[in-house]
């Protein structure tokens, strides 16, 4: 299986359960791997071809930045859901990570796989 990967995308959002956190917009970055097969891309070098990164990113980008969830571990599945459902991908990881939530820690969030992973 071949994977198209999309690292640090950062966008402003309504996220958490605390009062405070839902008055404001906080950063959070979003890793994505998708699976995808490129033969046919590689082969015509045209970007028809393949899972056009680009359009996954500005998708992903506007609906994170229209919503307001109060967990992560949502936030994530509803993006696993639009990449799946949206770019017929049959397999999606998706890290979102909410900076600076936890005193100390460097950053904290979740990571979910969904799909059938092929060899």
């Amino acid at each position: 299986m071949d994977k198209i990967f999309l690292n640090e995308l950062k966008v402003e959002t309504v996220i958490g359960i605390w009062e405070w956190e839902r008055k404001i917009r906080q950063t959070v970055v979003i890793d994505l791997e998708m699976s995808a097969d490129i033969a046919k891309a590689a082969a015509t070098d045209s970007v028809e071809d393949t899972l056009n990164y680009k359009l996954v990113a500005k998708r992903i980008q506007a609906f994170v930045s229209e919503s307001s969830f109060q967990l992560v571990e949502t936030l994530a599945e509803r993006i696993a859901g639009i990449i799946r459902d949206e770019f017929d991908v049959l397999w999606v990881k998706v890290r979102v990570n909410k900076v600076g939530a936890i005193r100390g820690a460097r950053d904290v969030g979740i990571l979910i796989e969904r799909g059938e992973k092929a060899d």
